[in-house]
């Protein structure tokens, strides 16, 4: 009996074999959704993690299931970023972090852009409820930043999800291009503020002209 009780695990009832499994697969999800995007088969998961299909779906019935999961983490981070910044006494400076943090999350996780993406489309029972107080969270958080002269009295709600959407862009087609990624969102607030503070942006890419996708190689780079 000690080695069958052995086999079963606490956290969720899991046996051992079990978490083991599931932890192979969020993994391989993770990888996968990277290289392939969130609309790669479920069947390249279960063979990348080592596991057969019907193993995959009993655990993940739904693709939403398995994105949701593979990146809960940051999700999670998401959700309690944008709480906190709600909750900041000062507007712009919790307005700021929000869009910082995200785009962060977007740069650190490669198939993390298309599953933020992704995650707004679930209309689970669950996920309405979720998403209806993050939306109560953000607004409220909007309307206190322009109330207190921070935040662009002409700001829209689907301008963050523009500049969100433009950063996904980037971050694909430069994922090791940190600094690119912090000048851009550093550009994104200037941009929002209501009087532009005109800070020093963060350093630079290195990213050349000859090294763009559309120049076709053999380019002379910045300095002509």
């Amino acid at each position: 009996m000690g080695a069958e009780a052995s086999r079963f695990g606490e956290a969720g009832g899991l046996r051992v074999d079990a978490r083991r499994n599931r932890r192979r697969i969020l993994v391989a999800a993770r990888e996968v959704f990277a290289e392939h995007g969130i609309d790669a088969p479920m069947a390249t998961v279960a063979r990348r993690a080592g596991v057969g299909v019907a193993t995959l779906y009993r655990r993940f019935p739904t693709r939403n299931d398995l994105v949701h999961a593979a990146f809960e983490d940051q999700l999670n981070a998401c959700r309690r970023v944008l709480a906190e910044a709600a909750a900041d006494p000062d507007p712009w400076h919790g307005f700021r972090r929000l869009v910082e943090t995200v785009c962060r999350l977007q740069r650190e996780e490669r198939g993390f852009p298309a599953a933020f993406a992704a995650a707004f489309p679930d209309r689970s029972r669950e996920r309405v409820r979720e998403y209806a107080e993050a939306e109560r969270q953000l607004m409220a958080l909007i309307r206190r930043a322009q109330e207190a002269g921070a935040l662009r009295p002409d700001f829209h709600p689907s301008d963050l999800g523009v500049a969100l959407l433009a950063h996904c862009g980037m971050v694909a087609a430069l994922p090791d291009d940190a600094a690119a990624s912090r000048r851009l969102v550093a550009y994104f607030l200037e941009a929002f503020r209501a009087h532009p503070a005109r800070a020093a942006l963060p350093p630079p890419s290195a990213l050349r002209l000859d090294s763009f996708p559309m120049a076709g190689g053999g380019g002379r780079g910045w300095g002509g």
